[in-house]
């Protein structure tokens, strides 16, 4: 039913259909979810994960978003018990403890959440659904902007002249965490950079399968 619809009109669907049930999450490797959650749903919660090893621009650039549009945004860390340095040895383990948990403890109590999934990121995400029900963290998941290509992402950021990323334009088109990303070739897959030199493509946050989906 959302496949032709604006991210606008899904946002203002979620805010009005979960209310304080809704949580938004962002990376911040660019502005667009944040400024459409700010026009459609400026109330709502926003939560940055912050793994510990976020590059020193993401926490900033969050930071002056987070002024800029007035977000509701909040930081949740990793439990002190983190093992540190897991990134060197098992890096399913390091996002298990350093996204996955701390997401499980922003989402507790929620009903829906909300994600910057696109089907363009990549291969694996080529079957986003826009809505569906996430049966691993037990809420309706909402992809406002599965549909949205990266001309639409950068016909956005031009036409409402958002700020970017201050890695956008040094190679970085997908950014995570420091010791685990690298720049990419012009033209190469965007998220080739993350994990380089594996075979590892998510965090382990997005492989629940969809049931459902709209």
């Amino acid at each position: 039913m959302f496949e032709d619809a604006h991210p606008l009109e899904i946002l203002r669907w979620a805010g009005h259909t979960y209310g304080d049930g809704l949580l938004v999450t962002a990376s911040f490797g660019d502005a667009v979810l944040v400024h459409l959650v700010s026009r459609s749903i400026p109330d709502a919660e926003i939560v940055l994960l912050d793994t510990g090893y976020l590059f020193a621009e993401t926490e900033w650039f969050a930071d002056q978003l987070r002024t800029r549009y007035r977000l509701n945004l909040r930081t949740i860390h990793p439990l002190p018990s983190a093992e540190r340095d897991q990134w060197m040895t098992d890096t399913d383990a390091c996002c298990q403890a350093r996204k996955v948990e701390p997401m499980q403890r922003a989402l507790a109590g929620k009903t829906a959440w909300i994600s910057g999934l696109r089907r363009a990121d990549a291969p694996s995400r080529a079957r986003t659904p826009i809505v569906h029900r996430d049966l691993l963290q037990a809420v309706t998941k909402i992809s406002p902007l599965a549909t949205w290509t990266d001309d639409d992402v950068t016909g956005y950021t031009a036409a409402e002249r958002l700020p970017e990323h201050p890695l956008a334009d040094r190679g970085y088109p997908s950014i995570g965490c420091w010791p685990c990303t690298r720049p990419v070739a012009e033209g190469a897959d965007p998220r080739s950079g993350r994990w380089a030199g594996s075979d590892k493509t998510e965090c382990g946050l997005h492989v629940a399968m969809p049931v459902g989906g709209s």
